[in-house]
């Protein structure tokens, strides 16, 4: 079996963001495959802790990885800041002589650096077109996890576990690894806190991440972490603002276009300007062809927590623009023209430390080391749809008794999507709904 359908077979997607499946971004041929380490959200320390721990491994997914989308160079994008592990990295690919292939790239300590067309331009100087994707300029990207889950699927190894960093106002900061379909709440009860009454979690970065509407979610192959804060917190209210109230809040825009300014697309050379866009809402404007900038917008919230002097919200006027755009049937344009940065960009990169200090986190962002831990949960909540495409298909019944590993759902035929793997053994007690639930034995 090739290394492609041994990726499609272990059911790798994205470790974080969309989760989108690997094996439809390996079956393209490109110039370049560039390994996204930069973790740029801040709190999260998965990505930099796996490079330390499986450097042998990850390199030799990404350069399988490379080989099979042709890549002339493979690319590892890591900040400088974490010199122990770029050391690491470069001695290993030296000891493993893929040193005329693989090369380590360090990265500025600036958000958002994991953000795929910033690493793109970062890595090879070249800009994704508006609309675009990394392929567009001959470059694949993947993370330090997913290079790990391709060298144990060139094993015969599925995905059935996930890394987590537990961060934030907490007793216990940690990083572990723990069964797709755990319970988040079981998840939780690892950071020292007992009673979540007067907390909320944020389900990924500080930045990115949603406010979870309750605990009783489960770990997904794209769950990346789990920062916990007390409601009070200033970051909590920010990210739980209605979209009314926003809406009434922007009235106050003073059109000094920090937003645009301080822009990463925009600073990219894309033509996002949110500042125009909160002028189109406050005003009654109704030129649609020029609303579709809206769609350039990759939600990294950089304008409403950082950039914006009187804390109002360009992101979720964009968010707004977009769905009545969508509703209309309206889209994006793909041009594919080339495109430059702008020449201001360099002196506009925001550090990590003033980000984490205007969040109000600088006395949280402290080490949360890999911790070996076993959770044994009685019950997984293994979900159909945990990456982008269409759920997956079971191929189980109530009833069946299934082992770890064991493939329970497929991809439809035809389509985007992803299989899905039990992650413990036991024996199946609900396929019905969004999820194939299993019970351990």
């Amino acid at each position: 079996m090739s290394l492609l359908d041994l990726v499609k077979e272990a059911g790798i997607i994205g470790a974080g963001g969309a989760g989108f499946p690997t094996h439809v971004k390996l079956a393209a041929k490109a110039e370049y495959i560039l390994l996204n380490g930069a973790e740029c959200e801040p709190l999260l320390r998965v990505d930099q802790q796996l490079m330390a721990l499986y450097p042998d491994e990850i390199i030799k997914g990404f350069e399988a990885a490379g080989r099979l989308v042709g890549a002339e160079k493979a690319l590892i994008g890591i900040k400088g800041k974490h010199k122990e592990v770029v050391e690491v990295l470069k001695e290993r690919i030296g000891a493993l002589q893929l040193g005329n292939f693989v090369e380590v790239k360090e990265l500025k300590d600036a958000y958002p650096a994991g953000d795929e067309q910033v690493l793109v331009y970062e890595l090879t100087g070249r800009v994704v077109p508006e609309g675009g994707i990394p392929i567009h300029v001959g470059c694949v990207v993947i993370n330090s996890e997913t290079a790990l889950n391709i060298y144990r699927a060139s094993r015969n190894e599925p995905v059935t576990e996930k890394y987590i960093t537990i961060a934030g106002d907490i007793p216990k900061r940690l990083t572990v690894k723990v069964p797709v379909g755990t319970p988040i709440i079981e998840v939780l009860g690892l950071s020292g806190i007992e009673n979540f009454a007067d907390y909320a979690v944020i389900d990924g970065g500080p930045m990115m991440g949603p406010v979870m509407r309750s605990m009783d979610g489960y770990v997904t192959k794209k769950t990346k972490g789990l920062v916990i804060l007390k409601k009070k917190h200033h970051l909590i209210k920010r990210k739980t603002t209605g979209l009314e109230q926003a809406k009434r809040v922007n009235k106050s825009c003073e059109q000094c276009r920090m937003c645009t300014d301080m822009c990463p697309r925009y600073l990219l050379g894309h033509n996002l300007q949110p500042h125009k866009m909160m002028r189109v809402t406050n005003y009654g404007l109704q030129d649609a062809e020029d609303q579709k900038m809206v769609y350039l917008c990759s939600q990294c919230n950089l304008c409403e927590l950082f950039s914006c002097p009187i804390g109002l919200f360009p992101k979720s006027n964009n968010q707004y623009l977009k769905q009545r755009l969508i509703e209309k049937n309206i889209r994006i344009t793909k041009v594919p023209t080339s495109f430059v940065h702008r020449k201001n960009r360099e002196f506009r990169l925001v550090p990590s430390k003033r980000l984490v200090a205007k969040l109000g986190l600088h006395h949280l962002d402290k080490p949360a080391p890999m911790t070996d831990i076993t959770l044994k949960p009685e019950v997984v909540y293994i979900a159909k749809s945990q990456h982008a495409g269409a759920p997956a298909i079971p191929v189980v019944s109530v009833g069946d008794h299934v082992n770890a590993g064991q493939l329970i759902g497929k991809i439809p035929e035809n389509s985007l999507g992803a299989a899905i793997h039990a992650s413990i053994s036991g024996t199946v007690v609900e396929t019905e709904n969004a999820y194939i639930a299993i019970r351990r034995d």
